[in-house]
């Protein structure tokens, strides 16, 4: 009598395995007969912006690129990998255009050239992408510069703007290079250059290009009487120097 209980219990575990061997085979089988994942599709031309309060893009031109009005017509612009001054070709970038597998064909690019704010399009495999975080707002009204990381304040300071005669220019722009200069000199230790240049001054060299600098003449801070430039405590141009990548958008406002 124990012997056919045992039997018994042994049919039921036997049973109860087969059963839940079984659902599991069911429930993979399920699994594996699911809806395949589409691949993603955009309207080709589509344009996605890549600027945020908190983030941009810089675009480091590989070896050549040329830049156009609109996506492959008509170029306005060519560029090599470095600058007359011999630092990397930067270009601040707006927006993606997609293809149809929503991956970027070309970039919308705002380019170091006159007139000021000139934007063109560049093909992505022309550029090496670099995401950036940090922001620059300089208030000409308030004579302050304001300096953001991932959205956050980083610092506030006083600073020098161009005379009524010599203006700096207002708009939106981007850092494009950096230079370490004489601490004597009239730029002090650094100088960020940004992709403006001055409306007036056409006739310096290289066409009038506006930076953010130190300055040999400290008084001009917090007044109007810079050629159009920006004016920094010397000590603020060598951080700004050390913390301020290429590619940084920089919007100057009256």
């Amino acid at each position: 009598m124990g012997e056919q209980v045992v039997t018994g219990m042994c049919r039921c575990v036997g049973l109860a395995v087969v059963l839940l061997l079984a659902a599991g085979c069911g429930a993979a089988r399920h699994r594996q007969a699911g809806p395949e994942p589409q691949p993603a599709r955009c309207r080709v031309g589509a344009v996605r912006p890549l600027e945020s309060h908190d983030r941009a893009f810089a675009a480091y031109v590989r070896a050549r690129a040329r830049a156009y009005v609109r996506p492959g017509r008509t170029a306005i612009a060519r560029f090599g990998s470095y600058t007359v001054n011999g630092a990397p070709t930067v270009l601040g970038v707006r927006a993606a255009v997609l293809r149809r597998d929503c991956k970027p064909a070309w970039y919308r690019v705002q380019l170091p050239v006159k007139p000021n704010g000139r934007v063109g399009y560049v093909r992505t495999r022309d550029v090496k992408l670099v995401r950036v975080r940090t922001r620059i707002a300089v208030d000409l009204s308030q004579r302050r510069l304001t300096y953001y990381r991932g959205g956050r304040v980083v610092m506030r300071i006083r600073v020098g703007i161009g005379s009524p005669a010599t203006p700096t220019p207002v708009g939106r722009f981007y850092v494009n290079q950096s230079f370490r200069e004489d601490p004597t000199g009239p730029y002090g230790p650094a100088a960020i250059g940004i992709s403006a240049y001055s409306t007036v001054l056409t006739w310096w060299p290289q066409g009038g290009p506006v930076a953010i600098h130190g300055t040999d003449r400290p008084w001009t801070i917090g007044r109007a009487a810079s050629n159009g430039c920006i004016h920094v405590p010397n000590g603020v141009a060598r951080r700004l120097f050390r913390i301020t990548p290429a590619g940084t958008p920089v919007r100057i406002t009256a």
